[in-house]
Formats: structure tokens, sequence, C-alpha cells
């Protein structure tokens, strides 16, 4: 993307400074962005991409974030955002962790060759004196030739100072070994950055200027390497203090025999507040307290008086499936609360440090399903709530993972609310059939990853993920985090959710939701064997999942009807608000494609069982 093009589609004003924040992940930059930016923050994702971008305008400066990164290259979605970003910038805050200055310093010497003014912000310093590492900061400035300070982000020490340092930010001392490469490609590009890049081999940027991309990139990282390692010896001195508690702690969570439990201990708790606290307490409150006991009963009296409720229009906005009445229920009495929950919880997690920790531990079993290991993140909350989960397949690093991801969730991961009418029925049937159910669910989930890691094309990326010190999460971080990350979905969710009401309120008005039960009935009949009745517990599973766990309890099942009825219910097509958010994630064509596909698989595994057990 050229620069006019980011201007243009991020409604950049023409003439203002864009500073960029880079860094490798989890180094603190989205603290120092906060700072910078406080509410006034924008969240857009990146023109052809599904990543999201957060940028602000304050002053006569545009501040814009970057994925965390560990290069400037093409490798993926992140590395393309990160670099046309920075290829964009006036001036770069580089924020690097003072605890690992040989991996972080890589990056910030490449930004140097690439000629753009920059400041180094020399963050986690306070981590880096408890372990024992001192750092010559005068030293490390003079052989970078860029201002460098030192920061403590999560106490908001430096933060003045690095504002200060911006107006005295200049380009640094780059590779003497670039300056008999560069010139001839500068006068192509008439971009030094650009020029290096192509010079490295990036092939989205030779395109763009209609060249070969040359095949430099291992010497230039070589050379790269050895001026890193030097600065760093030069500047660093290590002394022995033994390792801390939280070293410790770190250790024993991705360890096997001790991360484990820890990891169990984490998904009780996580379940019990999202799952129960949120998902059954809270949404009970606002869903049914507030929004079903006092919203619609006055919306209903209000437009009752102008438009008769039997009448289409009426029907449309204040009926079962009405814009003004379930939408308004659905985003504040239910997406709402579940949502909220749900950023507290990711941002806490993100902030101490945990999640890279949890992708540790389970990687290798999650590639056999063809994610690697930040995959666990979406499954463990897709038990709280898949609607939530679904979101969170935007942490994947590749598009295949998040295809698979997002299909596992809406096919074999129940729902807190559904899980618990599913667990109230199977404990009428006995710890047999409970065993059972566990044992299909689980084994459909291992057979549908391992076939779709199988049939797309690729393979899991690795898990490259840095691991950030252990800490407390820091309050002020973590709201402000929960409070943009809901706005931001709740904005761009409401016409969804509008939209999906309006269709199946049509359906309703027009006959054709009771046509689609009617012709559902042959199905579940004469394939499932089980009554006619449970037709409707299926189209109610659409609109709520535990709506269609639920409407199988008056039915008159055998224990073997229950436990297929069951099965099939689970794995049918998740809810609509689920729907909807599947169809945001994903893209219309791939919604289209999932949600038949699970339909489908649905009812032909339910009847496979159906003829094994009944």
């Amino acid at each position: 993307m050229a620069c006019h093009d980011l201007n243009r589609e991020l409604n950049i004003p023409a003439g203002v400074r864009k500073i960029v924040l880079a860094g490798n992940p989890n180094v603190g930059k989205s603290v120092f962005f906060n700072a910078f930016t406080g509410l006034y923050v924008d969240v857009s994702n990146f023109p052809g991409t599904t990543l999201e971008i957060s940028h602000a305008r304050v002053g006569n400066d545009f501040i814009l974030d970057t994925p965390g990164v560990y290069g400037v290259s093409s490798f993926n979605e992140e590395e393309k955002v990160a670099r046309d970003v920075i290829l964009a910038a006036d001036i770069v805050i580089n924020v690097v962790d003072a605890v690992h200055l040989d991996r972080d310093l890589f990056l910030t010497q490449q930004i140097i060759d690439m000629g753009i003014p920059m400041v180094v912000a020399l963050n986690m310093i306070d981590e880096a004196a408890r372990q024992g590492i001192k750092i010559d900061v005068q030293k490390m400035e003079e052989l970078l030739g860029v201002p460098v300070i030192p920061t403590v982000a999560i106490k908001k020490q430096g933060f003045e100072e690095i504002k200060q340092a911006v107006a005295r930010a200049r380009k640094g001392h780059s590779l003497p070994e670039l300056e008999e490469m560069l010139p001839l490609l500068e006068k192509k590009t008439r971009n030094r950055a650009e020029a290096l890049l192509i010079l490295e081999g990036d092939p989205f940027v030779a395109a763009r200027h209609r060249v070969k991309p040359m095949d430099r990139q291992e010497e230039i990282y070589l050379a790269r390497r050895r001026r890193v390692d030097a600065i760093v010896a030069a500047v660093v001195q290590e002394t022995n203090t033994g390792a801390s508690w939280s070293t410790r702690l770190s250790r024993w969570m991705m360890l096997p025999l001790t991360g484990i439990p820890l990891l169990a201990l984490t998904l009780w708790i996580l379940y019990e507040f999202i799952g129960v606290f949120v998902a059954q307490t809270v949404v009970g409150i606002t869903e049914e307290g507030i929004m079903q006991g006092y919203y619609e009963p006055f919306i209903r009296n209000l437009i009752g008086s102008w438009l008769p409720p039997s009448s289409i229009p009426g029907a449309l906005l204040i009926g079962e499936f009405g814009i003004l009445t379930m939408t308004v229920t659905y985003i504040l009495g239910l997406l709402l609360p579940l949502v909220l929950g749900f950023y507290l919880s990711l941002s806490a997690l993100e902030d101490s440090g945990y999640l890279p920790r949890i992708a540790v531990l389970v990687d290798r079993v999650l590639m056999r399903l063809g994610l690697n290991g930040r995959g666990i993140i979406p499954i463990i909350l897709g038990f709280g709530c898949v609607t939530a989960a679904t979101i969170t397949t935007r942490l994947l690093a590749s598009q295949r993972e998040r295809r698979i991801a997002t299909f596992l969730l809406a096919m074999a991961i129940p729902c807190s609310a559904q899980l618990a009418v599913i667990t109230s029925m199977l404990g009428r049937l006995g710890p047999g059939y409970t065993f059972l159910y566990v044992i299909l669910v689980a084994s459909i989930l291992v057979l549908a990853g391992t076939a779709l890691n199988w049939l797309l094309p690729g393979k899991p990326s690795d898990l490259l993920i840095d691991v950030p010190p252990l800490r407390l999460p820091q309050p002020v971080n973590v709201l402000k985090k929960t409070a943009t990350r809901t706005r931001n979905f709740i904005q761009e969710a409401t016409p969804l959710f509008a939209g999906g009401a309006l269709l199946i309120g049509i359906l309703q008005v027009t006959g054709l939701l009771d046509t689609l039960q009617n012709w559902l009935s042959p199905l579940t009949v004469n394939w499932l064997q089980l009554p006619k009745e449970t037709a409707t517990a299926f189209i109610m599973g659409f609109v709520r999942r535990d709506f269609g766990a639920a409407g199988l309890y008056s039915l008159p099942l055998t224990p073997a009807q229950s436990l297929v009825a069951l099965v099939t219910i689970t794995i049918f097509v998740p809810c609509i608000a689920s729907a909807l958010v599947i169809f945001k994630e994903r893209g219309w064509r791939e919604g289209i494609i999932i949600w038949p596909t699970i339909l489908f698989l649905a009812f032909l595994i339910g009847g496979i069982i159906s003829r094994i057990l009944i």
C-alpha cells in the first residue's frame, strides 16, 4: 500500500505528522499508545486485511499503533501491516524490552537502516534491574545514534520524556555495508526504506516499483545480527541474582506436570466468571430482568399505540423477532455483558503475560488440529460464549487457522447457556450416557480439526511467540482496553443484528418460518428417528442455542433418543448471534460455506448415531 493510499484509507489529514509506535510483541506498545492518545482512539480494519489498527489525532500529530513484529517484512499479515504503516511514518517510537535487548534491537536496527527518524523507549527497565541487568543508556544512545529513554510503561514512568524526545528524533547509524548496496536502488525508488526492503527480497515492495526482489537478505541479516550483538555486549552488564518467584512460576506454567493443573484452575476461574457469573447471573438480570421485564413492555406499549402489533410493520418492529425488541435486547441485554466480560478477561490475561504461556503449553496438541498454541484461547472462551470466542480468532496468525478455529467453535463447542441445559438433561440419563456424550462430542471436535488440517492447503504456522515477564494486571490499562474494544465491537455488530432480526421477522410474518419447521419434520422423524416436534427445537436452536436444548425437555424421548438429539443440537449451527459474528469475521462468502456445512454434518452425524443406538 502506498503512503497516499494509507492516508486516504485511514482519513489521515494532509500536513499532520505521522508518529508510529513499533516493537516486538508484548513490549508494552498499547500502554504507550493509550497514554499518548487518551480516549480519542479509532480502530479500523487495515485495508485488505482482517487485522485492526488503532490510530488517533492528537494536536498536529497522527498516532498509529502497529502489530507486534520481529522484523519489517512480508511473512504474515501482521508484518505486512506493520511494514506499510512504518513506511508511511514521519517518526517511529520504537518500544523495546530492556530484558531482551538482543532480540528487540534487531527490529530497531532495521528501522534505523530504513532511514526513518526514531526515538527508542527502553521499556521495563525496572524488570531488568530486578533480574540483575544493568544498561548503559548513554552508551546505547551513542551507538544507535537516536534518543534512548528509559521507561516503565505500567507505572507511566518516562512518558513525558518520550513526548519531549520526539522533537529530537533523528536518523540513526545504519550498517556501513548498506552504503555500498543501496545507492542504485535508492535512485530508482526515491525511498531508502523501500529500497532496503527490495534489497532484502520483499516481493510486494519490489512489485510496487516493478523491479525484481534481490537476494541480499541473509547477508544483511548477518551483518545486522553482528551489529546488534556488539551493541548489547557494549551496553549490558549482568549480575547473577537468582531466579525470582515470578520466574519460577513462569516456568511452572509452561511445564506439563505443573502447567496443566494451573491451566485447569485458570479455565475454571474463566468459566465461573464468563460462563456462570456473566452468561447466567448478569445476563439473567440484564436480559430477563431489565430488557424483557421493563424495556420490551414499555416499547411494545409505546409503538403499539401507533401500530397494531398484529400488523406487518408492528411485527417487524415489536414482534417476537422485532428490531426494537429482540435486537435491542440482544445487543444490550445479552451481547454487551458477554463482550464486556470476555474483553475484561482477555485484557487481564494479556496484561499479566499468561496467555503466551498457555499457548506454549498446548502447542503440540493443537498442531494436530491445524492450530498452533494460540488456538487454545478461542476454544477456552467458547465454553463461555461462542459469539465472543469467535471474535478472538483474530489473535491467530493465519487465515487458515482462523477458518479452522471458527469452524470448530461453531460446530463442536457448546456455550455455557447451552451446556447448562445439556448438563441438566444428561443428569436425568445417568453417568453412562453422560460419558458417551462427552466422548462423542470430543471425538467430533478432534476429527473435524484433523480433517480440516488435511483438507485445507498449507500447514499450521509455527508458534513464534514472545513470553513476557509475569506481572499483575494494571487496572487502568485493562479497563481502557476493555472499554475501547467493547465499544468498537458493539458499533460494528449492531447493524448486523438489526439485519438478522429483520430477516427472521420477515420469515415469520410471511409464514416461511412455519414452512421451515414442517420441511424439517421428515428429516427429524425419518433420519434422526425423533418425534416430529423436535423440528421446532432445532429452529429455536438457531435463534438461541439454549432455547433449542430447552425445547427438548418436554418431549417424550427415550434415553437413546435424548442422546441423539443432544449431540445433534450441540453440532447444529450456532445461534443467530454467533452466526452473524461469523459472517462479520469471515465474510459472507466463507460464512455461507460454514453455515450449511455444519448444518449438514449435524444431521448426518446425528442420523448415524441414531442408526447405532436406536
